[in-house]
């Protein structure tokens, strides 16, 4: 027998077991991603071969900014989507939408938004294109970034031939995102012929936007689909309908799936459709896009720090693979729970080779079975691009060494505590782990924002200067720090200089810095919004607590205890005394002088600011007194226009409105020189 004769037999033996475990025994030992690369092997042999074994399977049917771009800043911001992984996700988010419509309505009987009505759209596995039209013509298209700025790729977007480069509406200045894609069927022919074969569209599609060559980019073939208008200059929409048909008036690629639903249930029941006819389609996705249709609920819904309320993303299952668990180690956080760590045997998944799962307790290591699965294959997943998780073994027969739980602290020797599935170490203040984890997330940039601060210096100053708490840093003199290793006068005049400025960072961000177990970024600016004072916040109890939006029981009980522990209040109060002003931001109407000339006035903005973003401009306008508007009308007392300023500068023009186009002045009007 012939050697690729023999691997066929053996392939096709190896197949047709996993497919029986898989399809009979519902009990798979190997991922699909592996399954099909034995498959390919398989057809490629019988193809080489020009015959195929009679059992064998083939024969059924069915079955940061980058060197060398341009930073470009976005007229308006790109946000990313919160996820909804499964039904109760999806419930809880309607039920969210639902009471935010509910507290407005009660607060504007006058105006009530209408019952929600959800749009759902594919969510195209790519890259994001912000593209940049100014009268008709398209003067710049660039990646997302971090929202507010992203890479000019203006050369390579061109090479998409579904992208216009010119659009008939030709009256001002819009920006249009889409995703850059790369279909399936161009992938196959693209690495037919190719010296280096690419892994997956979604990095044919990246790898070829952010290359300095054109010509590359030409050659992969890309196509895009266009789905929103994040800035528009005139023209106003008042829904979604309305901008998709807008879209596709100006020939821009819209996907022809465009689904709108009243009843949320009947919405559920579509994704469910979506997600069994994903892999018919010409072109990847990983999930859809929920969203309200009309315009002024959106508006009125706003935004959480990273999210629109008003969307959401719902989440394919993630990619899955299997590979040997080597070892396991436990690491410790700064609110002194231990987490274990996985090393697995290094495998490529969804793009990256991983090696480091996470398995985040001794309750998930005994709920998957895997107490004695050291040296056996397991199955990982990796979902929005965080670090992967162990699902399971892959063949549950299959005994491997045991995974050693810790009964004292691995970072101080201290005993453990379990409280439901975690184990955690209560020795708070000295437990140099925990302490660094504390005060290098006090002094980051959401919280305190002490710069040049890293965990290298906390664990420098944890060391060498007995520094325990956050409140130890505003205490700290030049002679502490000027003879540490790595610590020059200059640098330890800097790092004093920073520490003092921290002292005026507003009230949210010190709440963000306490590190309050249960709570974030958003909770802690909820926090602030309502109380406006710390004292007041302090002496709140859960019951209170629990009627603010989005605090539940939970994170109402973790707030209140919080801020009973003795430690916690020692500690704040040191830093008050030390002079940290943790207040919060006032009102604009309460912070604004009202002789300022500004002041009651409303104020328009339009066109590209090269000083400030719109957002600066429209907050430092709003603090002092002024109303910020979006459209120009004889109510309007003032217009700053920027470069590139278009329908609204010439309306302004025509009504004899106050134009201000000279960015100096600007400066000097908002008192910012």
């Amino acid at each position: 027998m012939t050697e690729p004769h023999a691997r066929m037999k053996e392939l096709v033996a190896t197949l047709n077991e996993h497919s029986h475990r898989y399809y009979t025994e519902d009990n798979p030992t190997i991922s699909d991603k592996e399954y099909d690369l034995l498959y390919d092997e398989l057809v490629a042999l019988e193809a080489s071969a020009g015959t195929s074994l009679p059992d064998s399977p083939t024969r059924r049917v069915g079955g940061d900014i980058l060197k060398g771009f341009e930073p470009h800043r976005h007229l308006s911001r790109l946000w990313s989507l919160d996820k909804a992984q499964n039904a109760d996700d999806l419930a809880a988010w309607e039920t969210r939408v639902r009471k935010l419509i509910a507290d407005y309505n009660s607060r504007n009987p006058d105006k009530p938004l209408p019952d929600p009505e959800y749009v759902v759209e594919l969510k195209f596995d790519g890259l994001t294109l912000n593209l940049t039209y100014r009268d008709g013509e398209l003067v710049q298209a660039a990646t997302r970034g971090n929202g507010v700025v992203g890479e000019g790729i203006l050369a390579q977007v061109r090479t998409i031939r579904s992208i216009p480069l010119t659009i008939p509406f030709a009256e001002g200045t819009i920006e249009v995102q889409g995703e850059g894609i790369m279909r399936l069927s161009v992938l196959e022919q693209y690495n037919r012929t190719a010296a280096e074969p690419l892994k997956n569209a979604r990095n044919g599609a990246a790898g070829a936007l952010r290359n300095l060559d054109p010509r590359v980019t030409a050659s992969r073939r890309l196509d895009a689909f266009c789905y929103n208008v994040g800035y528009m200059e005139g023209i106003e929409l008042r829904d979604h309908r309305e901008m998709m048909d807008f879209l596709r008036a100006n020939r821009f690629p819209v996907n022809p799936y465009v689904r709108y639903f009243s009843d949320f249930e009947e919405l559920k029941r579509e994704l469910e459709q979506i997600t069994e006819r994903r892999n018919t389609l010409d072109y990847l996705i990983d999930g859809a896009v929920i969203k309200i249709v009309d315009f002024a609920t959106r508006e009125a819904l706003g935004y959480t720090d990273k999210f629109p309320r008003w969307a959401v993303a719902f989440k394919f299952e993630a990619e899955e693979t299997t590979t040997v668990l080597e070892s396991v180690s436990w690491e410790v956080g700064r609110t002194g729970k231990i987490t274990p760590l996985a090393r697995v045997e290094p495998v490529e998944l969804a793009g990256v080779t991983v090696q480091n799962c996470t398995l985040n307790n001794i309750g998930d290591i005994e709920r998957k079975n895997l107490k004695n699965a050291l040296g056996t294959r397991v199955f990982i997943r990796r979902s929005n691009d965080v670090i992967p998780e162990i699902l399971g073994k892959a063949d549950e027969s299959e005994i491997g060494s045991p995974i050693e739980y810790p009964t004292v602290c691995p970072g101080c020797g201290s005993p453990l505590e379990m409280r439901g599935a975690h184990l955690f170490c209560n020795n708070r203040l000295g437990c140099k782990p925990q302490v660094v984890g504390r005060i290098t997330h006090f002094a980051s940039r959401d919280c305190m924002d002490i710069e040049t601060f890293s965990g290298k210096t906390a664990e420098q100053l944890y060391d060498e200067r007995e520094v325990r708490d956050p409140a130890d840093l505003y205490e700290l003199t030049m002679e502490q720090l000027v003879n540490l290793g790595r610590f020059g006068e200059k640098k330890a005049s800097n790092l004093l200089a920073a520490i003092e400025k921290s002292k005026s960072r507003d009230l949210a961000a010190f709440l963000n810095a306490l590190g309050i177990p249960n709570t974030g970024k958003a909770t802690a600016k909820t926090l602030a919004d309502h109380y406006g004072d710390l004292d007041k916040l302090m002496a709140a109890e859960a019951e209170e607590l629990v009627l603010l939006p989005d605090v539940g029981g939970i994170v109402a009980e973790s707030i209140a205890g919080f801020f009973r522990d003795p430690l916690m209040r020692e500690s704040i109060a040191r830093m008050r005394a030390a002079g940290v002003k943790a207040e919060a931001e006032r009102p604009a109407a309460a912070a604004a002088d009202e002789g300022h000339p500004l002041f009651g006035k409303t104020v328009v903005l339009t066109g590209t600011l090269t000083r400030m973003t719109r957002d600066e401009a429209s907050k430092r306008l709003e603090a002092l007194g002024a109303k910020v508007s979006g459209s120009v009308s004889k109510k309007t007392d003032l217009v700053i226009a920027g470069e590139s300023a278009g329908s609204k500068l010439t309306k302004a023009r025509e009504l004899g409105v106050p134009v201000i186009e000279d960015e100096e002045e600007m400066v000097r009007l908002l008192g910012l020189e």
